[in-house]
């Protein structure tokens, strides 16, 4: 009967046990792995390259990383997918065309952005200054 009151007692405690690991800090394997596969498989899928993932990611396992990556360009391949670039993207770190510059330049110079108010940016800096 003493074992039994003693299991009883310690159930709840044993129950969290996956908690404890995590919060010890104590790594799951397998959960690395599934983790860089997903991570590689949503770069492939983005089109991102490889080199840009893993230094994105820098934590995640790099073999896992590059299976994933693998697994979805066969994948895409196959089904005959293409990419789907990331709408929120960074782009600073690509240098824009000169086309892209000369355009944007253009557009600028010959009417100035206006909100709904008719402001101008300008006039928009100049009130916040006033604000502040």
């Amino acid at each position: 009967m003493k074992p039994l009151r003693l299991l009883l007692l310690l159930l709840p405690q044993l129950v969290a046990c996956d908690q404890l690991k995590e919060r010890a800090g104590f790594v799951d394997p397998a959960r690395q792995e599934s983790e860089g596969k997903a991570i590689g498989a949503a770069c492939r899928q983005a089109g991102r390259g490889l080199e840009a993932c893993y230094q994105d990611n820098g934590d995640a396992l790099k073999g896992a990383v590059f299976d994933g990556w693998k697994e979805m360009n066969e994948y895409m391949l196959k089904n005959n997918m293409q990419e789907q670039p990331l709408a929120g993207k960074d782009k600073s770190s690509e240098k824009p065309s000169e086309k892209t510059v000369e355009k944007s330049a253009e557009k600028t110079a010959d009417k100035p952005s206006r909100d709904k108010a008719g402001d101008t940016g300008a006039d928009k800096s100049a009130r916040k200054k006033k604000e502040q």
